[in-house]
């Protein structure tokens, strides 16, 4: 193979591989927005039965993403990494096919909440990357690797185990980066408003006639109103141009005796919310520091509600056996998911702004957040973000080790 021929496939190799370790770790980090999006799949094709193991599922396929891209990356094992890069496409285009022409999900999830892509988009950018996946695949025989087969199994172990480590990570926490509208610092009335000026859906009316047991569709400009014939059967509006959409469109809390409390909650000086989709699915929570942390808002004439798309009823029992203080109020299920990535967890919001969040395994105590919880929440931010700057650094040294590694194990490389 010439020069040429050689560069071109190692830049494909080069491009192909970030791309599937981007894709794959947006989606690691978010472990419950993956499985979300895989359940909806496995709804779509009629295989509930497996929803229980979405999570499990969506943790290996992009762990297998996440291994496949760094093997193309450093180059080690191929012609394996080759056969998996051509049979996840292979799929993958085949599927988003499907999908494109059956529309059972709007988006396809394959960057997470990162991207958002139609599945038309998708499917595009599929066959798009297919192309320099057949010219990797076509040269699988040919790599010759630069470090002896053990040292490549290693790799390829610590690749894998550590997208796996990551999901975990992210599945007992939360995101470190957290690309929903709900993220930490966004003002929620703000999202929720449409700018002025900004446009509007555009509609058409469309009249449905029938005649000799046919229906047709018209224009409201251009129908047979002078033809007796054809008998009006219905009307309809269609959408012709979609408009703006505010990120936050649907946050709406109802009270099961004050009704619509939305307004009272983002105006509140501090509002914690304690968000659980399903409370049937809630088996890990430390209700006694709920408890607590309810009973030092209730202190501070704070706000402090559960969110919950259960029933009133569910909600009701679960309060009286528990003992709670605090009431649950109805909300989208869909809304929910996309505020926390936690079932349960906890939002913090001043006035109106997202001042914290976190999973059930890390809702602060109420001493932490002492007399002014806006400044309690920042310094556990900070924190965070100190020890997420300290898991980094420790990642660098390890991966500098293994480059020091590599002279050791180096043996003769054959040109392809």
């Amino acid at each position: 193979m010439n020069k040429i021929a050689r560069t071109g496939v190692t830049i494909c190799r080069l491009l192909v591989g970030a791309l599937f370790v981007f894709s794959g770790f947006v989606k690691a980090i978010d472990p419950l927005g993956s499985a979300y999006k895989i359940a909806e799949y496995l709804e779509a094709f009629g295989l509930t039965s497996l929803e229980p193991a979405a999570l499990q599922l969506g943790a290996l396929q992009n762990a297998v993403e996440i291994a496949i891209g760094l093997c193309l990356l450093v180059g080690v094992r191929m012609w394996l990494a080759a056969w998996g890069l051509m049979l996840f496409m292979s799929f993958y285009t085949v599927l988003t096919f499907a999908l494109a022409l059956t529309n059972p999900v709007s988006d396809c999830g394959c960057f997470g909440d990162a991207i958002k892509l139609t599945n038309w988009q998708t499917f595009f950018k599929n066959l798009a990357i297919l192309v320099p996946t057949l010219a990797i695949f076509s040269v699988r025989n040919r790599y010759r690797s630069f470090v002896k087969a053990p040292l490549e199994w290693l790799y390829v172990a610590l690749f894998f185990a550590g997208a796996l480590a990551l999901s975990s990570h992210c599945y007992k926490h939360l995101p470190p980066l957290d690309f929903m509208p709900y993220h930490v610092g966004q003002h929620l009335p703000t999202a929720m408003s449409i700018p002025e000026g900004a446009p509007h859906d555009e509609y058409s009316t469309v009249l449905i006639y029938a005649k000799d047991g046919k229906e047709q569709e018209f224009s409201d400009t251009d129908f047979p109103w002078q033809d007796s014939t054809w008998v009006f059967v219905d009307s309809k509006s269609k959408l012709v141009k979609k408009g703006y959409t505010p990120p936050v469109n649907n946050f709406s809390i109802t009270h099961h005796s004050d009704g619509d409390i939305t307004d009272e909650v983002l105006t509140a000086e501090y509002a914690f919310l304690l968000v659980a989709p399903k409370l049937e699915k809630v088996d890990e929570c430390d209700w006694g520091r709920i408890k607590s942390l309810a009973a030092f808002a209730k202190s501070k004439g704070y706000t402090f509600v559960g969110l919950t798309s259960s029933t009133q009823g569910y909600a009701g029992d679960l309060s009286a056996k528990n003992a709670l203080s605090f009431d649950f109020c109805s909300a989208d299920e869909t809304t929910l998911k996309s505020m926390v990535r936690s079932h349960p967890g906890l939002v913090l919001l001043h006035r109106g702004t997202v001042a914290g969040k976190w999973s059930h395994r890390d809702i602060p105590s109420a001493e932490v957040f002492g007399e002014n919880p806006l400044a309690g929440s920042l310094n556990m931010l900070r924190r965070a973000d100190e020890s997420a700057t300290g898991y980094a650094y420790l990642f660098a040294c390890l991966a500098t080790l293994l480059l020091l590694a590599l002279p050791g194990c180096v043996r003769k490389q054959r040109r392809w």
